[in-house]
């Protein structure tokens, strides 16, 4: 028999909004939209759905929400969905566009947060997919700290093109290509109408899926739910079982201060570097930290990579694609791996209730499968990101050494303020072996908002420099980008950061074994160049872009926003 005070209790936060004679208008706008009685009575449980009708990544998620509501239902909940905002990082990539993608990771973020403030949501159910949907939900829920779990919606099946296996990483390639004359324009065609064949996000471990791999190391949400694919027909019995799963975690009480510590935070680095993940888990595992209140800094990342070994052959520098984690055991094999190689910490908790280590005991490997290694035989003895420091970026610089990456560089300086003209001179053949290709004043205060360069790097390699031209920037790149590509240059160029001290033909050293990034000068002639330094006008003067660059903290911190009180 249920324990009517104990259930009562779980609307401790909800009975604000819906108790007492005083709240007869607020109960009369819920029966407004159907609500009964008897609903209003069970604790109100938030859906917050970051579907959109824009790209393919969380198309598909208004359908996979319905499943988590009947579960939540089933336990004893009543769910109330609403939405968030969404960008695409494919879709906008190279245009003014690009720079709202990580603002938006502020404000689903910020939309979560108010939710839940506004109506006293109980706890809650977050549905992502693209890129800043997964660190923004889980700020969000961090800020709240109340019972929740994160549903990642799943990979997109790679395409086939030629007899093999394509993602929409091939079609930024294809661009360079095309645009050396390797391809033809029926080719460009084919490549672009194949190589996304349905919803669900970025194939390879790009950032999608290393965010969703690590959460599901970190805690957030249960191991076993992200590895199926969006079109999975297991995805719905898992939406519905993580609509059950939040009610139990109301009656645990089992909220994001209980899992996410400094432990879960470098399990969750090791799980990113690990697989050769994305860049961008640097910049969102930082801002995750500085929401939970969690000492991290930018040199944990260097410092883990070092110790922790590639475990799985993953795209763009290794083989596999995110479908074929799912078939050889999932990303909880990924974590096994991980803790029995003594690399990642088994104690500590999840959004289940059990440890890591418990939660991935269960994981099944299939026989002879070839994507995921143990920590004795892995793919590269250390991990994917390396923090670079010297005199072009005293605060740091993240650079991807997933696959076979050369760790040395040094040439000439080709110094663009903008993507837009970068991206021109390679195009039009202006690039050639040994230049350093330099994109300043697109940081998160300059451009503003920190735009990705993956159609850039994609087209040097399509023009075949790949192996002889670096790029360095104080925005970001695609968890596609690969070659020796630095980005998150920080202090950025618009607040005087040395990058933005270059001038054309400098020679940069980049030395990634010895973690450096320097300018070869004379003693004394930066800080001349600095005293003549002038910065930049502001790009945007008002509205959202203007108010976001006047908060944003730098590469180094997160990104986030910081309140001037």
């Amino acid at each position: 028999m249920r324990d009517e005070s104990l259930f009562m209790n779980l609307k401790h936060r909800s009975s604000v909004i819906t108790d007492g004679p005083t709240r007869a208008a607020a109960r009369s706008y819920f029966k407004a939209i159907g609500l009964t009685d008897e609903d209003l009575a069970k604790p109100l449980v938030g859906i917050a759905n970051t579907w959109i009708e824009t790209m393919p990544c969380n198309y598909h998620l208004r359908d996979l929400a319905a499943h988590v509501k009947a579960g939540v239902r089933a336990a004893g909940g009543t769910p109330m969905e609403f939405n968030t905002i969404a960008v695409s990082d494919g879709i906008t990539m190279g245009t003014e566009g690009m720079k709202t993608s990580l603002i938006s990771r502020e404000m689903v973020a910020d939309s979560i947060e108010l939710m839940g403030l506004g109506y006293m949501f109980d706890a809650m159910v977050a549905l992502v997919a693209c890129d800043k949907t997964i660190p923004g939900a889980a700020m969000g829920l961090t800020r709240l700290d109340i019972p929740c779990v994160l549903l990642y919606g799943g990979s997109i099946a790679p395409g086939r093109y030629k007899g093999r296996d394509v993602t929409v990483l091939d079609v930024f390639e294809a661009i360079g290509a095309h645009a050396a004359g390797k391809i033809t324009d029926v080719e460009l065609n084919e490549i672009e109408g194949c190589a996304c064949p349905g919803p669900g996000a970025c194939g390879g471990q790009f950032t999608a899926n290393t965010m969703a791999t690590v959460m599901e190391v970190i805690g957030f949400s249960p191991l076993g739910t992200a590895s199926a694919g969006a079109a999975d027909p297991r995805k719905e019995k898992i939406a519905y079982r993580c609509g059950e799963l939040v009610m139990e975690t109301l009656r645990r009480d089992i909220r994001p201060s209980a899992f996410l510590t400094r432990d879960a935070f470098e399990n969750a680095i090791a799980a990113a570097t690990g697989t050769g993940g994305s860049t961008n888990s640097v910049l969102h595992l930082l801002a995750m930290a500085r929401e939970a209140g969690v000492p991290l800094t930018i040199d944990d990342f260097d410092a883990i990579s070092r110790r922790t070994p590639i475990i799985a052959s993953l795209k763009p520098g290794g083989e596999f694609v995110a479908l074929d984690v799912d078939k050889a055991g999932g990303i909880g094999l990924i974590a096994k791996r991980l803790v029995e190689g003594g690399v990642a910490k088994g104690n500590t908790l999840t959004v289940t209730g059990r440890t890591l280590a418990e939660e991935a005991a269960d994981a099944v490997e299939t026989p002879g499968q070839q994507v995921i290694h143990d920590v004795e035989h892995a793919f590269k003895e250390t991990g994917g990101l390396v923090i670079l420091k010297g005199s072009l970026a005293p605060s740091g610089a993240v650079v991807k050494m997933a696959g076979h990456e050369r760790a040395y560089h040094k040439g000439p300086a080709r110094i663009f303020d903008r993507e837009e003209d970068a991206m021109q001179a390679v195009l039009a053949r202006e690039i050639v072996a040994g230049d350093v290709v330099v994109i300043r004043y697109e940081g998160p205060v300059g451009g503003p908002g920190m735009r990705e360069m993956l159609g850039v790097t994609s087209a040097i390699v399509g023009e075949g420099l790949g192996e002889s031209v670096a790029l360095m920037t104080d925005g970001r790149f695609s968890g596609a980008t690969r070659g020796l590509m630095i980005g998150h240059v920080a202090p950025e160029a618009a607040v005087g950061g040395p990058i933005g001290l270059l001038r054309e033909g400098d020679t940069i050293v980049i030395d990634a074994e010895k973690r450096r990034l320097d300018v070869e000068l004379p003693a004394g002639e930066l800080e001349a160049r600095r005293a003549a330094w002038k910065p930049m006008a502001p790009r945007y003067t008002r509205g959202v872009m203007a108010k976001y660059a006047s908060l944003v903290s730098q590469a180094d911190e997160g990104a986030i926003t910081v309140p001037k009180l």
